[in-house]
């Protein structure tokens, strides 16, 4: 590649844009960026690590307890309400104080909450630790897929993000993995207690994330760019790039104070530019979760009850169909991201999930071997279809539709969507089951129904699109004037490779 990256002249920046062009266009890549994406991913598998690890319990926890439906649903939903007050004030955080800050301080949660949690003398500290877990998780999903989003080139932007569905779907499965050896250690008197075994080591890989993070981790340097440290940005960038990289001495030293992140940026997700994106984001979020939570996280359950299955059938079949359909269909996802965008995988995987979910209705508790090999592939093909499309697509669609100074504010808000939904499915899904049977199932099906009518009606695709543009001061930014990136480039023509015009939005979007 001809220019100041290969001939070893320096870069000059002169504005955040110029920051993130050199990120968005390829130009600034190697040193420890695909670390930093692999490390962000880390603190996902802890999330979901936490969320599964409980869910082979419940049942357990209900009789230890002595808790009815509705006491289960609490104890499952707890979490929940944490993520949602998490993602909220954190993803405000997230663009206010920065990445890097609260990237490690959510981990605390994680080890802390693990612990409490495991050691849990009875219901109400049990839920206490589990809420607390949850604003750890809240925190921490905005930022990670900030982080992501912040040191990836366009072109790969959408596979990246999306890579965290199969790393959510190895955490679920890694709790399963570390059940099935404790099942036959421990006595089967304490079988009863194995859940806790599960929740207390999701302590150790939380402590070896936060060490790791604080060895190689750094802050973004589109957000330090975007908060006016352009000297900081810069010398981000030359630590996590290895780029030569110089400020232009009459760049500007700091942000107005109007440009300041503020709480109200919350506002700015509908207005006529955003309100579109905002809608499917929050929507398709919302939905995947309710789905994901009734049926996915609810494998174990599904397993011993509807299933008629017993409890060491309970952790295999779970870990198999995590593996089997979860992990690849994520993969999957992640493969075709990039070739059919969010919308169009978003849209195929509600189509399935909702015939599934049909399916298994229909099915009822099975009465013979073929109904049973039945309803097990249309789990499968639940689960499998989840993870390819709307699993990964809501927050994908969060991350990605929004510039730097509103990405922590967008995603937070799409994930307390998300969270609203799980919380839904993690509180009614055991009260209905307990009334309706199989027949839950057909209600479960409204989420993927909702999920396929906003898409049609909102045609939005992230994949592609220069959003960080939408921070450019004026229209004229892009200008060969004052780009740092057509400087790095050189002769080979412009780098910003991920241009609007290089986006495949569906339909006309208001501006």
């Amino acid at each position: 590649m001809s220019g100041p990256h290969s001939t070893g002249e320096p870069i000059i920046i002169r504005s955040a844009r110029d920051v993130t062009n050199l990120v968005n266009s390829g130009i600034a890549k190697g040193g420890n960026a695909r670390a930093i994406t692999f490390i962000a991913l880390g603190g996902i598998f802890i999330d979901a690590y936490d969320f599964s690890a409980i869910a082979f319990g419940l049942h357990d926890i209900a009789r230890t307890y002595q808790l009815g439906p509705v006491g289960e649903g609490i104890v499952a939903c707890s979490i929940m309400v944490g993520a949602l007050i998490g993602a909220l004030v954190g993803g405000y955080l997230v663009d206010r104080l920065g990445r890097y800050k609260l990237f490690m301080a959510d981990m605390i949660f994680f080890v802390v909450a693990a612990l409490v949690c495991a050691l849990a003398p009875n219901v109400e500290i049990l839920t206490a630790g589990r809420f607390v877990m949850g604003v750890g998780i809240g925190i921490d999903f905005p930022v990670a897929l900030a982080f992501i989003a912040e040191f990836t080139r366009s072109a790969r932007k959408g596979g990246q993000v999306t890579l965290w569905q199969p790393m959510w779907y190895l955490a679920t499965a890694s709790s399963f993995l570390v059940l099935l050896p404790l099942y036959f250690i421990v006595p089967e008197s304490a079988h009863d207690n194995l859940w806790r075994w599960a929740v207390g080591f999701g302590a150790v890989p939380a402590l070896a994330v936060m060490l790791v993070r604080h060895r190689y981790m750094d802050e973004s340097p589109s957000w330090a760019a975007n908060q006016g440290d352009l000297e900081r940005a810069a010398a981000i960038l030359e630590k996590s790039y290895g780029l030569k990289v110089h400020l232009d001495p009459d760049a500007p030293r700091e942000l107005p104070s109007g440009d300041k992140p503020k709480f109200g940026d919350f506002r700015r997700l509908f207005t006529r530019r955003y309100r579109q994106r905002t809608i499917l984001a929050a929507t398709v979020s919302a939905c995947q979760s309710m789905q994901y939570y009734a049926v996915g996280f609810a494998l174990p359950g599904i397993i011993i009850g509807f299933l008629a299955q017993d409890r060491l059938t309970s952790i295999v079949g779970a870990l198999a169909f995590n593996v089997l359909f979860g992990i690849t269909g994520g993969f999957l996802g992640v493969k075709l991201a990039g070739k059919w965008g969010s919308w169009k995988l978003s849209t195929i995987g509600f189509g399935i999930c909702l015939a599934a979910l049909v399916g298994l209705g229909l099915i009822g508790t099975p009465s013979s071997t073929t109904m049973l090999i039945g309803a097990a592939a249309l789990l499968g093909a639940f689960v499998f279809a989840h993870a390819a499309g709307p699993g990964a697509q809501g927050m994908t669609m969060a991350t990605l539709s929004y510039p730097t100074s509103l990405r922590g504010v967008g995603s937070g808000f799409s994930q307390a969507l998300l969270r609203i939904g799980s919380t839904v499915a993690l509180l009614f899904f055991p009260i209905l089951g307990a009334h309706l049977g199989t027949g839950v199932y057909l209600v479960v099906a409204l989420a993927p129904t909702l999920g396929l009518l906003t898409l049609l009606l909102i045609r939005w695709e992230p994949i592609g699109q220069d959003v960080d543009a939408d921070d450019d001061p004026a229209p004229q930014s892009n200008s060969s004037n004052s780009s740092a990136t057509t400087e790095a480039v050189g002769a080979t023509g412009s780098a910003t490779t991920g241009s609007r015009a290089a986006g495949r939005p569906l339909s006309k979007e208001m501006q």
